[in-house]
């Protein structure tokens, strides 16, 4: 079968549903690569697949919405052991330096790192669960989380989806190389947003050099 005739026959509504469902739970605070399926979902929407762009950002908007939500009150009532256990579970994800860092940028900008986090791979799932733990107002949460969410995936979804409808001619003949180049992309830009996110880790965990005289 061939590659758009195989994508033509996957539902539209399982789409929407696995694009919610994975977003959702990466907002929530499980490591998974939500911005991947959302790329790979808009550029569904630009080949004639059945799958309504505006209908998959609505569905990705309120996945992010809903899943930062539950994830901001399971930060509040886990608090810091919280954090600990996550650690303990997903240490390349929850570390000691990637929350510390995560706490910086929280420290900085307020409900603006949740707005932000939104489109950082790294913040992205920690931005809920910890301005839950941080007790921020919920107020100041839902609308830096709304307006993160209506913004990201609604950008990534027309973006990705005019992308795709500019380039059709082109993916109509590879399109199975199409797809793949979308996750290739999708895949190298979260590993270069992990990579920076290490040396970041590294360069929290260095102690801080004594001052001259110090030791005198």
């Amino acid at each position: 079968m061939h590659v758009q005739e195989w994508l033509d026959s996957v539902p539209a509504a399982a789409v929407y549903a696995v694009v919610a469902l994975v977003i959702g739970l990466e907002s929530l605070g499980i490591p998974l690569p939500g911005e991947i399926v959302l790329v790979s979902a808009a550029l569904m929407s630009s080949q004639h697949t059945g799958v309504d762009p505006v209908v998959l950002g609505v569905c990705a908007t309120a996945g992010a919405v809903i899943g930062d939500s539950i994830g901001y009150a399971i930060g509040r009532k886990g608090g810091r052991p919280l954090l600990a256990w996550l650690g303990a579970k997903f240490p390349r994800h929850f570390s000691a330096g990637h929350v510390a860092t995560a706490e910086r940028s929280f420290e900085k900008w307020g409900m603006w790192a949740v707005f932000f986090g939104r489109f950082v791979a790294l913040l992205r799932i920690f931005a809920g669960p910890l301005a839950g733990v941080l007790h921020m107002p919920y107020w100041k949460f839902l609308t830096a989380n709304v307006l993160g969410g209506i913004c990201w995936a609604g950008g990534t979804t027309a973006v990705v989806h005019y992308v795709g409808i500019v380039a059709e001619d082109w993916l109509k003949r590879f399109s199975y190389l199409g797809l793949v180049v979308a996750l290739l992309i999708g895949l190298t830009s979260v590993l270069i947003l992990r990579r920076k996110a290490r040396r970041t880790q590294t360069a929290t965990e260095q102690p801080e050099p004594e001052p001259v005289g110090a030791g005198e």
